[in-house]
Order: structure tokens, then C-alpha cells, then sequence
């Protein structure tokens, strides 16, 4: 019985992945794994799916409740910094002080780009389509491979700016806060290691696989649906007025965490909206609609998360689940060790980095 179990959670993780890359939404594919994982376990239906107390809607509505008012207020600063033009703005001035002449020091510039921005408390998505139509006049002509482009961009938002460094306000670092009970700037001493050594492995490789890929005669290849840098060249907020609401975000967390502060993240993200409202005045052409395309694009992100998580909760009520978790968490060495592994392998399952979240927190 165990394995049929525990064979009917890999099935919905399967099936899963298959869905996701064949462009199935997240908030139709999670509740369809979810009914796997219930049957296959011989759980009973309704009550883990809509149930009022420990369900797949319980986990999900849970979810929202802790995590609205971040995502709100989170898309709303990222709306303001990215209709503003501070984001363009911060990274020209990255690329002023690296350079444009020679390739790595792009590749560099762009990583530095991605980091500030996504430590800042800026949209993942943001990130991704200021950086894109930036970095692609770069890459034309230096004639360097477009394809390497992945590496700079998911080593700065996909590391140590989302899980490492103390205060980071992504909602990987927020999660454990309610979970966990920890503060933003838990373990610093480990954080910063950690960033370390992402960063040092992380511009290795980049450099690494640049070499391979002039060794190899890449080169800059054009696509079809090129941006025109004409956005580019409106007027843009100066460096301090751009950086001023992402510095006051990250001391305000720091601040407050330090003191023990509840829910510092909120007011950080509060004083950082206003006074980005203030600053990006003169750049924003409606406050209004700022504040309604960001409050509008923080409900899906919102939703496909937490349905994710609520599959994570039904993951962790089956049977199938005791198996994996005594497996893991049993394996010898040092504790560290094993809640490591725990998270990767309750990231698969889960399909989801907060999904992870809630499996530990579970567990404890």
C-alpha cells in the first residue's frame, strides 16, 4: 500500500510538469494533482478538497490570508520603479561604471543589474523585461551568443537575492517568517556565506561557459520581434532619486528586524510606495493607474502561488507523504544536511519554492 502511495505522489508531480510545459495554467493543474495524490492514497475526496479545516482550499485561502497584503504592496512598488523609469535609470548606471567594450564585464553588469533590482523588492517578471531589451543591443554588438543571457539574469534574481542575503524581501524569505517564526535577517553569518558562494561559483561558470562559447564561434543571433530602444530614451529619474525608495526598503527591513519589529515588511513596503509616489511624480504620467495595474498584476501571482501551496498541503496529509519525509529527514549526518535535501526534493513534489516552505514548516 505504502508504495502505491507514495507512486501516486510522483504522479501527480509528473503530471505536474507535463501540464505546466504543455502551457496548462497552474490553478487548473494543481487541483487535478491534488485529486491524484487523494486517490492514490485513499483519502477521502471532498473533505481534502474543499474541506473546511485541513484541505487543498484551506492551504490555498490560508496562503492569501498571511500573504495579500506583501504581494499587493510588493507589485505596487515594482509598478512604480518600472513605469518611472528608475529601473532603466539604475541600470544605466551600472553599465556606465562596468563599461560596454567587452563582453564579460556585460555579463557582469547585467547580473549586478538583476541583483539590485530583485533585492529591492522588484518583480521577478519586471526584472526580466527591463533587462531583455537592455541587454540586447549589448549582445548584437559585441556578437556574443543570445542565448547566454539566462545565466547573468538567473544568477542575480534566482540565488542569493531570493533565499541568501539577510532582509531580502522576496516572498521566499517572507514565508518562513510566518511559518518558521524567524526574522528577514535570520542566520546573516550563513546568508552571507551563501551569497558568497553563489556569486563566486555563479561568475565562474558565467565566464566559463563565455569562453566555451567563443571557443565554439557563437555568435549574436537576431530574432524575430526585436525591441526598438526608442522606450529607452524618454526622461528617467536620476541614480539617487531611483535607488532612494529600494534603500529605504532594505534599511527599514534591517532596522526593524534588528529591533523585532512584526511585520516590518509591510511598513517597509508602505514608506517605499509613498515616497516613490512622491520621488516618480514628475515621471508617472497617472498615479492612479499605477496603483491599479499594480494592485491588478499581484492578484494572479498571488493566486498561482498559493495554489501551488495548497497542493503542498495536500501533500502533506496523505500517507504517502510520512514515507518520503522519514526517509529523508533520516538520513544520517548533520541536520543542516538533511532539511537540505528536504527542501529540494519538497520543491519537486511541490513544484513550488513556497510550496517547499510549507512542507518544512509542516515538519517541524
Amino acid at each position: 500500500m505504502g508504495i502505491i502511495q507514495v507512486i501516486g505522489i510522483l504522479l501527480a508531480i509528473v503530471f505536474i510538469v507535463h501540464a505546466t510545459m504543455e502551457d496548462f495554467n497552474i490553478l487548473v493543474v494543481a487541483p487535478i494533482a491534488s485529486v491524484i495524490v487523494i486517490l492514490t492514497n485513499h483519502m477521502d475526496f471532498f473533505p481534502f478538497i474543499v474541506g473546511t479545516e485541513n484541505s487543498y482550499m484551506t492551504g490555498l485561502a490560508k496562503f492569501i490570508i498571511n500573504f495579500f497584503a506583501v504581494f499587493i504592496s510588493g507589485a505596487i512598488l515594482a509598478k512604480y520603479i518600472d513605469v518611472s523609469g528608475a529601473a532603466q535609470s539604475i541600470a544605466q548606471k551600472i553599465l556606465k561604471t562596468t563599461g560596454t567594450d567587452k563582453p564579460f564585464p556585460i555579463l557582469v553588469a547585467l547580473f549586478l543589474i538583476t541583483s539590485v533590482l530583485t533585492y529591492g523588492g522588484l518583480s521577478l517578471f519586471v526584472v526580466v523585461f527591463v533587462l531583455v531589451p537592455l541587454a540586447k543591443p549589448l549582445f548584437k554588438q559585441l556578437n556574443i551568443a543570445w542565448n547566454l543571457i539566462a545565466i547573468p539574469i538567473m544568477l542575480g534574481l534566482g540565488t542569493f537575492t531570493m533565499t541568501m542575503l539577510p532582509a531580502t524581501p522576496s516572498i521566499q524569505n517572507i514565508v518562513p517568517t510566518a511559518y518558521l517564526g524567524t526574522a528577514l535577517t535570520a542566520a546573516p553569518s550563513l546568508g552571507l556565506i551563501g551569497t558568497i558562494v553563489a556569486i563566486a561559483f555563479g561568475l565562474w561558470y558565467m565566464k566559463s561557459m563565455l569562453n566555451m562559447s567563443i571557443a565554439r564561434g557563437e555568435t549574436f543571433a537576431d530574432l524575430e520581434g526585436s525591441h526598438s530602444n526608442d522606450e529607452f530614451k524618454r526622461e528617467v529619474p536620476s541614480f539617487f532619486i531611483s535607488i532612494l525608495p529600494i534603500a529605504l526598503l532594505i534599511v527599514i527591513i534591517i532596522v526593524g528586524s534588528t529591533l523585532k519589529i512584526t511585520n516590518i515588511i509591510l511598513t517597509a513596503l508602505v514608506v517605499s510606495i509613498v515616497v516613490s509616489a512622491i520621488s516618480f511624480k514628475k515621471y508617472i504620467p497617472s498615479q492612479i493607474k499605477v496603483l491599479n495595474e499594480g494592485a491588478n498584476s499581484s492578484i494572479m501571482s498571488l493566486f498561482l502561488t498559493s495554489s501551488t501551496v495548497g497542493f503542498g498541503v495536500v501533500i502533506t496529509l496523505v500517507p504517502g507523504f510520512k514515507y518520503i519525509s522519514d526517509f529523508i529527514l533520516g538520513i544520517p549526518g548533520d541536520p543542516l544536511v538533511s532539511l537540505s535535501i528536504a527542501s529540494a526534493v519538497f520543491g519537486a513534489i511541490t513544484g513550488s519554492a513556497s510550496g517547499s516552505l510549507y512542507c518544512i514548516g509542516s515538519l517541524r
